[in-house]
């Protein structure tokens, strides 16, 4: 149906417009144990003292619609997850170096997930530290060292998975054995709008094959985030990821699909952002979700990979998949059946997409919306004809919507997508209520840049 966006919802209270002396006390506290190195959301830090499906309350018991989060993948505090890992806690919980029937349970429902050839699991703690253990399988399998990622890329917080995330400056040089490729990206990128743009994306995986040996590498592994969530969920053109993996084959290498964000029925299309690509990896990497926030991950591939990495190696994770975290994630598992999220997100996101779509018509400020299921992106430009990102304007829209009750982030290699990637069990309301407070502040955002002269929006 026709989505209700013509009216005003009130801006939340005045209490929201500065920091009060009690959360000033926490920040000089969290800076003073903690340093700088963390960061914080928003201009204004947010005090969150608890949650529940959708929604995230304040210190103050203000309500917030949270559109950002994905760790509580089937909600919040869910009571059933809630359950499974009280239960197992009273019971056991001790590593994998013992036999225990629920952690076989969950690595065969899990395993029953993916394509046939991929049935064996190992797990961990965090998404980084499955894909360090997917470059180690890698390298093992391979006996090559080369590493090729995408320009823009998250992949994780180690030293040596900092060195394959291409989208945050760090400290440690990176490795002669590491290139990358652009941003397979449809609206932006080097060969948006072009008929050939798979062809062309594809073609630089040749030139980075080519530099690897040049210094004395061959290819050992191409991993990407399957819907490139810190890309910003750029519409790929179609064929393009078959045909670079592919020519990494080819070459020798193996292809590890990184599903800490797209994974676990998110995009409603599918079960698994690789499937949507039509390409099954050698490896798949999963995280963040699978144990709506207690700490689980994963990596599947196949009995050959595993072979060649056990010749030289053992593997021992001592909180990797214990039994706590796996009742976690088996609970997981049960929602998202029972409560049909897959086809949920697909039904909301179009519901969603749609909605967004209509308020584009009246906001010049929206170049493009993409993405699927429960995980969009709304790219903002300045400019319509010359796509120019905004940047600036995409920070105060996230800042204005934190005051409007909807927390939400933005990503992409200008920083200028709002990301949309909500716990699964956003429904149609919740949609709504989204897309009312995105009137609010795009029509803000939309008044300020008419008032500056020479500005290019309508």
């Amino acid at each position: 149906g026709k989505h209700s966006l013509a009216f005003a919802v009130p801006v939340m209270s005045d209490s929201h417009q500065s920091v009060s002396p009690r959360l000033e006390k926490l920040l000089k506290r969290r800076q003073r144990f903690m340093g700088k190195a963390y960061r914080l959301f928003y201009e204004q830090p947010l005090h969150v003292v608890s949650g529940e499906g959708v929604w995230l309350y304040d210190s103050d018991g203000n309500k917030y619609l949270d559109v950002y989060n994905n760790v509580p993948h089937v909600g919040h505090c869910h009571p059933q997850v809630v359950e499974a890992i009280c239960k197992q806690a009273q019971t056991l919980n001790t590593h994998t170096r013992y036999l225990h029937g629920l952690v076989l349970e969950y690595a065969e429902r899990l395993t029953s997930k993916l394509p046939d050839k991929l049935d064996k699991a190992m797990f961990a703690c965090s998404g980084t530290e499955a894909n360090e253990l997917a470059l180690r399988l890698a390298r093992a399998s391979t006996g090559a060292r080369g590493m090729i990622v995408t320009d823009h890329a998250y992949h994780g917080t180690s030293w040596a998975i900092a060195q394959i995330t291409t989208c945050y400056k760090t400290s440690e040089k990176r490795g002669d054995n590491i290139v990358t490729v652009p941003t397979p990206d449809g609206f932006r990128g080097l060969y948006a709008d072009d008929t050939l743009a798979a062809d062309k994306y594809a073609e630089h995986l040749h030139s980075a094959i080519e530099t690897l040996a040049q210094r004395g590498h061959r290819p050992a592994a191409f991993i990407v985030d399957t819907i490139f969530s810190n890309e910003g969920l750029p519409t790929v053109p179609a064929g393009y990821l078959k045909k670079a993996v592919d020519i990494v084959r080819k070459a020798g290498g193996l292809f590890v699909a990184d599903e800490v964000q797209p994974g676990f029925g998110r995009l409603g299309t599918h079960f698994w952002g690789f499937d949507s690509h039509g390409v099954t990896p050698d490896i798949a990497t999963m995280g963040k979700p699978m144990g709506n926030g207690y700490p689980i991950s994963a990596l599947v591939t196949s009995a050959d990979v595993i072979e060649s990495f056990q010749r030289n190696s053992h593997y021992f994770n001592t909180f990797g998949g214990t039994p706590v975290a796996c009742a976690a994630a088996l609970a997981v598992l049960d929602i998202i059946e029972k409560q049909d999220l897959q086809a949920r997100a697909l039904e909301t996101g179009n519901y969603l997409k749609d909605g967004l779509k209509e308020l584009a018509e009246n906001n010049h400020i929206i170049g493009d919306i993409r993405g699927t299921g429960m995980f969009l992106g709304i790219d903002l430009v300045r400019d319509q004809d010359t796509r120019e990102p905004a940047t600036q304007e995409t920070k105060k829209a996230v800042n204005l919507l934190r005051h409007q009750g909807v927390l939400i982030g933005s990503t992409g290699q200008f920083d200028n997508v709002l990301k949309i990637r909500p716990p699964m069990v956003f429904s149609k309301d919740h949609a709504d209520l989204l897309l009312q407070k995105l009137v609010i502040v795009l029509q803000s955002l939309s008044d300020e840049a008419r008032s500056k002269p020479g500005h290019p929006l309508p």
